[in-house]
């Protein structure tokens, strides 16, 4: 038996209205009230992240139907939107959150299909994975669905969530009130990103806190960006959607699609172009601050530098950059806060940043001011110590083509963790560094404690010593004992792009995942 063509042509009107049905999300008053609210809907926002006419979306006809004795009377589409893309050129799954459709909950989704899900694609297709998020995670509604409650088995997905994390490039964006399983997955990237002053993250919002702890507290004061920008939860902070949407895009722009391929190449300045400023940026004052933004802008191709976690353990600079083209991880110590010590806000922020370069085979170059981890009590309530412990064996561990210039100082364990003795390293010294166990002035006072309490004038004894032992901290002097390659500020640049051209035929031999997992 044949089908006539009109009882396809029929099939295939019902196909355009299904679908139809689905494009018009939570409806025309939840799309108001999204607008209301400052946000987007998940279709502008993928509209205006993707390539043009790119996005091929799947799933688009999963939902919950009622119907009448003439069939499809009306239809709530999944509370997601999920589909393969491109962007700048790159194949890329994207998965956003519909908040129109009851809150972005997943228990309007219809349930699980047998086609694959979003994050099952990226990582069989290994290709990067991007999830737009505006969900209130769980919801009350969904036990009156299943006529029961049921057990919270959530890591049936997020064992996908994690590993991806170990095949391709992960970014989360929040761009609403997102909470539950949703605010975890913000976290399960590699990078992530929320929208000032219209999206907010917690694990359970205003009304979750009032009933557990009892006090009234708004959405905006308990997960806002001016709570997490601080945390270490999200990385950076937009201040509009399409800013945001901008940042993705100059996120993915420095990686490989996947742990098995190189880092795309882009178009790049002459290596050798010099900077006269970075003979006069570190000041003769060894207490005096100076701009690491600065310094890593004169030796970076312009404008290529994008930071991450700026405002969280921010005395140290993190970011990716490009030199003659080539993505490299950029860390700089930040004189500007604490002194450029590294607490431990500081190191976990350049643990994550060191796992991300080696997971994505990006070379590592450090531009080193570091006093020394941070001292205090405030420091050891935090545990500096542990954390400091992390930090060395992150470094330890890594692979990926590393280089340090020494710009000034380079002091005790944290100096340490600037060093890495195997694989390909490489360090230079401006004749700005200076370096040993710990700083002259306080070790001094340590270790003559004893002479200078029995000096007759202790003040001008400790004076006397620090001079003698000032007069030995010439990097010369260690240059001639180790060899330690002292350059003139202006030939940093051209060394770098010279040793990133070397390190290409190392990170050809280290594709594949690390033997360190990357750890959120």
């Amino acid at each position: 038996m044949t089908t006539s063509g009109s009882e396809w042509e029929q099939d295939r009107l019902e196909l355009e209205r299904r679908l139809e049905m689905a494009r018009q999300m939570g409806g025309k008053e939840g799309i108001a009230r999204q607008h209301e609210r400052g946000r987007l809907t998940v279709r502008e926002r993928i509209g205006l992240l993707v390539d043009p006419d790119s996005f091929r979306e799947f799933g688009a006809l999963m939902g919950r139907g009622v119907y009448d004795e003439s069939g499809l009377a009306s239809f709530t589409p999944k509370a997601r939107v999920d589909g393969m893309c491109t962007i700048e050129g790159r194949r890329v799954v994207v998965t956003g959150t519909d908040f129109t459709v009851r809150g972005g909950s997943a228990g309007s989704g219809g349930g699980l299909g047998m086609e694959l899900p979003a994050n099952e694609r990226a990582l069989a297709w290994r290709v990067p994975y991007v999830r737009l998020l505006d969900a209130a995670g769980g919801s009350v509604r969904s036990f009156e669905e299943l006529g029961r409650t049921y057990l919270p088995d959530g890591n049936v997905w997020s064992t996908t969530d994690v590993a991806l994390l170990d095949v391709v490039p992960v970014v989360s964006a929040v761009l609403g009130s997102v909470a539950g399983l949703p605010a975890v997955q913000a976290c399960l990237a590699h990078w992530n990103v929320m929208v000032r002053g219209t999206s907010e993250l917690f694990p359970g919002g205003p009304p979750v806190v009032k009933a557990s702890l009892g006090y009234e507290i708004s959405k905006e004061d308990l997960g806002g960006a001016q709570i997490h920008g601080r945390s270490g939860v999200i990385d950076n902070v937009a201040e509009s959607e399409e800013e945001a949407f901008a940042m993705i895009r100059q996120f993915l722009s420095y990686l490989p699609s996947n742990v098995d391929e190189m880092p795309p190449l882009a178009a790049s300045e002459p290596p050798a172009r010099e900077e006269s400023s970075l003979r006069t940026i570190v000041p003769d004052n060894a207490r005096q601050p100076f701009s690491a933004h600065e310094l890593i802008d004169a030796v970076v191709d312009t404008g290529s530098f994008f930071e991450m976690s700026p405002d969280y353990g921010a005395s140290r600079v993190t970011g990716f950059a490009r030199v003659a083209g080539y993505p490299v991880g950029v860390m700089a110590n930040n004189s500007v806060v604490l002194g450029g010590s590294t607490d431990v806000a500081a190191g976990q922020k350049v643990i994550r940043h060191i796992e991300r370069c080696d997971q994505f085979h990006l070379p590592l170059v450090s531009f080193a001011d570091e006093p020394g981890f941070m001292v205090g009590l405030e420091s050891e309530k935090e545990g500096i110590e542990r954390a400091g412990a992390r930090l060395v064996w992150a470094t330890c561990r890594s692979r990926m083509p590393w280089i340090t210039f020494v710009v000034r100082r380079l002091y005790g364990v944290g100096g340490q963790c600037h060093h890495r003795p195997t694989g390909m390293f490489r360090r230079y010294a401006w004749p700005s560094a200076r370096w040993g166990s710990m700083h002259i002035a306080g070790g001094a006072a340590a270790a003559f404690r004893r002479d200078i309490e029995a000096s007759e004038d202790p003040a001008a004894k400790e004076a006397e010593i620090e001079a003698r032992l000032q007069a030995l901290a010439s990097p010369f002097l260690t240059a001639e004992a180790t060899g330690q390659d002292i350059i003139d500020p202006v030939d940093t640049r051209a060394l770098l792009a010279e040793f990133l051209e070397d390190a290409q035929r190392v990170l050809f031999t280290q594709l594949g995942s690390p033997s360190v997992p990357y750890r959120p």
